[in-house]
């Protein structure tokens, strides 16, 4: 018996002292529990290890849309690409392949006497279909089929989700909310960012990284002034902001189509600063396949330009001197250090499949927060007196157990929620009170059953042991009832109903540990020892 209380002791002990490890751990624990990165705290009561929500610390709260027809749209431009090389690989002669509309290939055949291997050929695609066939024009249409369409649909749906939750990771958010909405939205919560105009660009930039050569024989300021450029090509613009006046300067650039490299090509992208002018530059080093493709390309086209494409836009077009096997290229642009890594971040996160758009935009203030903060642990605090209070008025000695098993309650409630780095929200507060509530309804339950046995004559250890067993299953059953609620509210619930199952679902595993093990060890220390007890404060 004393080595099993020795044991319950120690127990206890480890649970306290942990607890407080992970709500105020020392200098040489903090980096191995949290990381560098622990939270500023805006309010005293509230340990800084905690991740607070966007409802307590402010922050941004957006709503995007995914453009999906866009996605669809680039894909079938893709395909065009290979509709083309298919009839070419077949020997097939065409007069036009283009993209009609969203879903749509147009193909005119130069001879109709090529229909039926154009048919054959084509059947190959599995994704389209022909439609509005015209055998003695040698011209059909294909579409592409309503599964691919959805597939796509779906994709490009959790490719941006995936891209956003790279971006917002790499740009140091702690305890982010992202997840989709509907067919084609995406809600994104950041807490604790305060600069939101910075975190919408960085989130929202398509990052559509290109590499394309300039074609020289075409005049730019022509093709501009007449919109009128070579077939295979297009007219890029490119923006230069001068540093002291802020005029900028638009020099057009006539580009081949097709990119030669793309974003998808890239192992990293980094933020280097150039030796001469002091400007940051951003470096990116292509995977092995790439470097091969820019190691080619720059030996074939030396004395050429070559443009640097990001979203449409060109940032640079620098006339290539000699090859470079090394894989490695340069975009400059006249960035600042902020700019630098954000364009950094968002290369090594990968492009987005398709445009978003910000349909829906919130900005808690810190002030909000504060305040939210304060009502809330206001709140918690009116609560856990008005049931100390109850419990010392009631139960005496046996109610000053009940509240310190309940201050044991919350403190590991609170450093199991640092310790799995949950997020305490308004929602989550209120998940607490009402496990103040359970915890303290626990101790009552056994306190009854305790006062029954002594009011049936049992003596004051008989009646602890009584009571506690008898308590005992249906102590269980509830906590377990709560237990499958929270549990079920955390798999179909989001945001703050999550927040909420999650602290109702923790505190109520500290609440049956405090209840039947803390509580029962009190009451063993004081009435189960060798001397004999006449009373019980109950």
């Amino acid at each position: 018996m004393r080595r099993q209380l020795g044991l319950r002791i120690a127990i206890v002990a480890v649970v306290i002292l942990g607890s407080l490890a992970y709500l105020y751990p020392p200098p040489f624990l903090r980096t191995w529990l949290y990381g560098s990165a622990v939270p500023a705290r805006p309010h005293v009561l509230l340990p800084s290890t905690l991740n607070l929500g966007l409802d307590l610390q402010g922050g941004i709260h957006l709503v995007l849309g995914v453009d999906l027809d866009k996605a669809i749209e680039s894909q079938t431009e893709r395909a065009v690409s290979s509709v083309r090389g298919t009839l070419d690989k077949k020997g097939i002669a065409v007069t036009r392949v283009q993209r009609r509309g969203t879903t749509d290939i147009e193909v005119q055949l130069a001879s109709p006497q090529s229909w039926g291997a154009a048919q054959t050929a084509v059947s190959e695609l599995a994704n389209f279909e022909v439609k509005e066939p015209d055998q003695a024009a040698g011209r059909f249409v294909l579409a592409m089929r309503a599964r691919e369409v959805s597939t796509l649909k779906d994709l490009s749906v959790r490719q941006a989700l995936e891209t956003i939750r790279n971006r917002v990771d790499q740009f140091g958010v702690a305890e982010p909310s992202i997840q989709q909405q509907g067919e084609n939205r995406i809600l994104v919560q950041l807490p604790g960012v305060q600069e939101p105009e910075r975190a919408k660009a960085l989130i929202g930039k398509t990052a559509l990284l290109e590499f394309k050569l300039v074609d020289e024989r075409a005049d730019p300021e022509r093709a501009a002034r007449e919109n009128v450029v070579p077939e295979g090509d297009e007219l890029l613009i490119q923006r230069r902001v001068d540093k002291q006046t802020r005029e900028e300067r638009r020099i057009p650039y006539v580009v081949g189509k097709k990119a030669v490299l793309t974003g998808a090509d890239l192992s990293t992208a980094r933020v280097s600063i150039d030796q001469n002018t002091g400007e940051p530059y951003v470096s990116v080093e292509f995977n092995p396949a790439g470097a091969r493709v820019f190691s080619e390309l720059t030996e074939a086209s030396v004395g050429k330009r070559l443009a640097i494409v990001l979203d449409g836009n060109v940032h640079s077009a620098p006339v290539i001197r000699e090859r470079i096997p090394s894989g490695q290229a340069q975009i400059t642009g006249g960035f600042t250090a902020e700019e630098a890594t954000d364009l950094a971040i968002v290369l090594r996160a990968g492009a987005l499949p398709a445009p978003v758009q910000v349909l829906e935009e919130r900005t808690v203030g810190p002030s909000l927060g504060v305040d939210s903060i304060q009502r809330g642990v206001w709140s918690t605090i009116a609560a856990a007196a008005s049931v100390v209070v109850f419990m010392l008025i009631f139960y005496r000695l046996s109610g000053l157990i009940a509240n310190l098993a309940l201050g044991l309650n919350l403190l590991i409630l609170l450093a199991a929620m640092a310790g799995f780095h949950a997020t305490l929200t308004l929602p989550g507060i209120a998940g607490i009170v009402l496990t103040i509530g359970m915890a303290v309804d626990t101790n009552i339950l056994i306190f009854e059953r305790i006062r029954e046995e002594l009011r049936a004559g049992k003596t004051v250890r008989a009646a602890i042991d009584a009571g506690f067993a008898r308590a005992f299953r249906t102590v269980i059953d509830t906590h377990v009832t709560v237990l499958v609620s929270a549990a079920i509210l955390y798999e179909f619930g989001t945001g703050p109903v999550k927040g909420f199952a999650v602290s109702l679902a923790i505190g109520i595993l500290a609440s049956l540990f405090t209840a039947v093990f803390f509580t029962r060890l009190i009451f063993d220390l004081i009435y189960m020892g060798p001397r004999r007890i006449e009373s019980i404060s109950i």
